[in-house]
């Protein structure tokens, strides 16, 4: 058992304690804020930008199949990100390990919007781009762990789940500033987008890299973590212990996030393609209404972390799951229809299931590892979920469509996502109860 909320109001006055908690939930926002949005902006040009920049030489068709498979490199390293930063995060703390993630994210992140295109340098900028891309997805693997146990071992034992809500988030407010930023770089640009407004998003991340250090520099290491160092229980190989000791918890927390991650990344990165390319619906369009969708997901979110709280974080994660069941083919059912109307409705809602499990999830897999090595526990679980979900999502959604040409074999993935997360939830361990 790790450091109780009693234990923490014993070491710091009420005032000093909230001044605490309040620092370590806006520098786990803030923080995942920035690497979302570093990330995102990836997920939006692999949709719209980089078939034609960096791979124009073969059919649009493949073209996309290559730019995603780029994608989703970054997904596939992510477990790697999780075990680096992970090991050091249960060994020097979750302080600083992730300022080292948000530099590695940040300045890939920059990089990328300097390569040159297939125009000028041929398949140097492609390869570069892999590169950049690993590194990244290395970096956003490691800042997860982090910033979940932030705010969680700061936070109120008693509202665990609005305190895991903070970093995740991140991930809707990242979304937002990414596709705002595309937008932004297409109204600029104009025509000349894919010649060099697409670079204008990621440049603007040296920015956001500043603004990240600033906050997270500011904040105090967990009153967890210290006394794990104070006590001598930091363990020499946290990555080891892991996934020696809890090879279930880690495993069900990757399938936990089929019903969450993967729908996630059809609808945000996949569904600009179909509904821009199948369904013809103009692109400024599909991105405002991802905006909305994003928006309402950001508002959402905290409202059901709340709600879990109190009816239970279990329950709030099957209502999710089933919720992405009924609404998969329906969605695909509205895109299809091809009226602006309906479309939008469908891209504006389709973050629901998101909302309902996103905050709950982070306490969920969390409280399943100890504290000396829960942040390579919990880490290593929730990038996991890349390999299995979220980075294969576009790459096979693509590949149903081209086969069986409809999107409901899309949406049949979804359904499918959903009942696997809901069994993981089922035999994942309840230790609601158990102090972090």
């Amino acid at each position: 058992m790790s450091n109780t909320a009693t234990d923490i109001d014993k070491q710091y006055q009420p005032e000093e304690l909230k001044r605490h908690r309040r620092n370590a939930s806006l520098a786990s926002l803030i923080g995942t804020s920035i690497e979302w949005y570093e990330y995102y902006i990836y997920g939006a040009a692999a949709a719209l930008v980089f078939p034609h920049v960096f791979f124009p030489n073969v059919s649009p068709q493949l073209g996309l199949v290559y730019s995603f498979a780029s994608y989703a490199v970054a997904f596939i390293v992510r477990p790697i990100g999780g075990a680096i930063f992970g090991h050091y995060g249960d060994r020097i703390g979750r302080k600083r390990t992730l300022v080292i993630t948000l530099l590695i994210t940040g300045l890939s992140t920059f990089a990328i919007g300097l390569l040159p295109s297939a125009a000028t340098a041929g398949e140097t900028g492609a390869v570069i781009l892999v590169l950049l891309r690993v590194l990244q997805g290395i970096g956003v693997g490691g800042e997860w762990g982090g910033s979940a146990l932030l705010s969680l071992e700061w936070g109120d034992q008693k509202k665990r789940g609005l305190s895991g809500a903070w970093p995740q988030l991140g991930t809707s407010v990242g979304l937002i500033l990414s596709t705002a930023a595309i937008l932004g770089g297409n109204a600029i640009a104009g025509d000349a987008f894919l010649e060099w407004g697409w670079r204008i998003p990621f440049l603007l991340s040296f920015i956001l890299i500043i603004v990240g250090l600033v906050v997270r520099l500011k904040v105090e290491e967990t009153p967890s973590f210290a006394k794990q160092k104070k006590s001598g229980a930091v363990v020499q190989n946290p990555v080891k212990q892991a996934i020696v000791k809890y090879p279930k918890e880690i495993v069900l927390s990757a399938f936990l996030r089929m019903s969450e991650q993967m729908p996630f990344y059809v609808f945000t990165a996949f569904t600009l393609d179909y509904a821009t390319r199948k369904v013809g619906m103009d692109r400024q369009f599909v991105l405002l209404a991802t905006i909305v969708a994003a928006v309402i997901d950001m508002f959402l979110l905290p409202y059901f972390s709340i709600l879990s709280d109190k009816v239970g974080r279990r329950k709030m994660y099957y209502i999710g799951c089933a919720v992405l069941a009924l609404m998969a083919y329906p969605y695909f059912m509205l895109l299809d229809t091809g009226k602006p109307a309906l479309v939008f409705l469908a891209i504006a809602l389709s973050m629901l299931p998101h909302s309902l499990q996103y905050g709950a999830q982070a306490s969920l897999i969390a409280e399943q590892f100890p504290a000396n090595i829960r942040y390579a526990g919990s880490g290593i679980g929730y990038q996991l979920a890349s390999v299995v979900a979220g980075g294969p999502a576009p790459l096979v959604a693509t590949a149903l469509l081209a086969y069986f040409a409809s999107g409901y074999a899309v949406a049949s993935y979804l359904l499918f996502g959903a009942v696997v997360a809901a069994i993981a939830l089922r035999l994942m361990p309840d230790r609601s109860n158990v102090e972090m």
